[in-house]
């Protein structure tokens, strides 16, 4: 392999996979354009996600472990309360009566405290079972990457995951699952399909507050008086789907907002079979036609509101609004306008193929020219960082903690419009990723040798500066971390 061929086969491994790991550079080969639009034509689910719960089953295990918490807090509290009254003397005569007002009330604190005490040892000794469950996705996620030939596929899971994201801050037990049955399953499909299928998903319905979203004139709107919210529609528009200032306006807002109501989740404790799917909920829905984006909807049912998700994934804003945010991913902060206007052009032809988009950005000259300048984001780097090495398998919690002290934790962005794509938002991070790059030098500085990771993993791809302060390092831990540290691990 010449040496521009060896530059452009890990610039690709970088620049749109994961980085390189040993015989990557056999799988990508003299044709790294070919190599990456051969990889999204093989199969993206996950071996072993059969093990894993759905994301209703995981919902419904949490909330039975809750109820049990409940259940013996309460029972706790009350055995306590027995207890203390049966240990209480009672008092006769004036003397009992006088010192029982000068000391009731700070015998009853203590009897209080007490109880509580002991409701909480009883909860806290049911398991709370979304953590492992977190840990579990979390592992088969991690693993999927390290494991990939080059990773391109992989890459699109996780751009897709952070475009449509929901925050295991607010629903833990169903943030993996919802990416699994959502978000990978239709990463290479239509887009509409995409969108249809993280906006029905209860872990989206739960994030973004929609489950108890009802129309002033619904049933439930009339007899609780409650109201409309309006956070959903607004993201879907704004973030998801059109893109912000792009034509649509606050009425616009409130009519989408009125067409989601009813979209709602089975509660567990209603149904034990059934609990945590999705559900319609007519009580909670606004009657009527609405108007959204000039056109007029009449379906009095879910499919009110899937028919204005279809009518968005076709709008030509959101063709753009995508095409910009996958090239700002994959190449430059500020993406090259042509490529950018390729993407959104193959998006309307296509009808929102998104396979057919990602060939369309790979195959472009403009996706290509530019050096490799762009920040790694965290995940990635730290992804990145792992595959030199071959390893393969991860301790769930020792990743996870990396990536949150990076400031990147994993499904837990600080906001509905996921985690930013630009290097202005992570570079003043970079002194936790030299703490992170020599805890992890010093675990692997007895298997790991950074010659071998120049020469074989990256054919010698490598700053001539890199080779020259990593060949004259105090210590082969030191060596890894400066590495690790250099541009060509940072930046794609």
């Amino acid at each position: 392999m010449s040496n521009s061929a060896k530059a452009e086969a890990v610039l690709a491994l970088h620049r749109f996979g994961m980085g390189p790991r040993p015989g990557s550079l056999a799988a990508v080969g003299t044709d790294p354009r070919g190599a990456l639009i051969a990889e999204l034509d093989r199969p993206l689910a996950l071996s072993a996600a059969a093990s894993l719960p759905t994301s209703a089953k995981a919902y419904r295990t949490v909330a039975d472990a809750n109820a049990r918490r409940a259940a013996r807090a309460k029972q706790a509290q009350q055995q306590a309360k027995k207890q203390q009254m049966a240990a209480t003397p009672v008092a006769a005569g004036e003397q009992g009566q006088a010192q029982a007002q000068t000391e009731g009330a700070p015998a009853q604190g203590q009897e209080k405290d007490a109880a509580e005490i002991a409701a909480k040892q009883a909860a806290d000794a049911v398991p709370d079972p979304g953590r492992p469950i977190y840990l579990q996705e979390a592992k088969l996620r991690s693993e999927a990457a390290l494991a990939a030939d080059i990773g391109f596929a992989e890459r699109l899971v996780w751009f897709w995951s952070n475009h449509f994201c929901v925050s295991a801050n607010r629903i833990q037990s169903m943030s993996g699952a919802y990416e699994r049955e959502a978000v990978r399953a239709n990463a290479l499909g239509r887009f509409v399909d995409l969108l249809l299928a993280v906006e029905g998903h209860p872990a989206m319905l739960f994030y973004l507050d929609n489950l108890g979203s009802m129309g002033a004139n619904s049933i439930a709107g009339i007899n609780r008086s409650s109201g409309l919210n309006e956070n959903f529609a607004r993201e879907i528009m704004e973030l998801h789907t059109l893109g912000v200032r792009t034509g649509y306006t606050q009425d616009d807002v409130i009519g989408f907002a009125n067409v989601l109501t009813g979209w709602t989740l089975v509660p567990p404790g209603a149904d034990p079979q059934h609990g945590g799917e999705f559900t319609f909920n007519p009580r909670l829905h606004e009657p009527g036609g609405q108007t959204v984006l000039g056109k007029r909807y009449e379906q009095e049912d879910a499919e009110q509101g899937r028919a204005v998700l279809r009518d968005l994934a076709a709008h030509p804003a959101t063709a753009t609004h995508v095409a910009t945010k996958l090239a700002r991913h994959f190449v430059a902060d500020e993406p090259p306008p042509a490529l950018v206007e390729q993407m959104a052009k193959t998006f309307r032809d296509t009808e929102g193929d998104l396979k057919q988009v990602a060939i369309s950005m790979v195959s472009s000259d403009d996706a290509w020219r530019g050096p490799p300048s762009k920040l790694k984001r965290p995940g990635e780097w730290v992804v990145g960082m792992v595959r030199a090495t071959g390893i393969t398998t991860v301790d769930p919690v020792r990743f996870t903690g990396g990536q949150e002290l990076l400031g990147e934790a994993l499904w837990r962005p600080s906001a509905p419009k996921g985690d930013p794509d630009d290097e202005a938002s992570w570079v003043d991070g970079i002194g936790r990723r030299l703490d992170v790059a020599n805890n992890f030098a010093e675990r692997i500085t007895g298997t790991a040798d950074p010659q071998v990771i120049i020469e074989d993993v990256f054919a010698s791809e490598i700053a001539p500066e890199v080779k020259q302060a990593v060949g004259r390092a105090e210590s082969r831990q030191q060596a890894l971390a400066l590495l690790f540290m250099s541009a060509d691990f940072q930046r794609r």
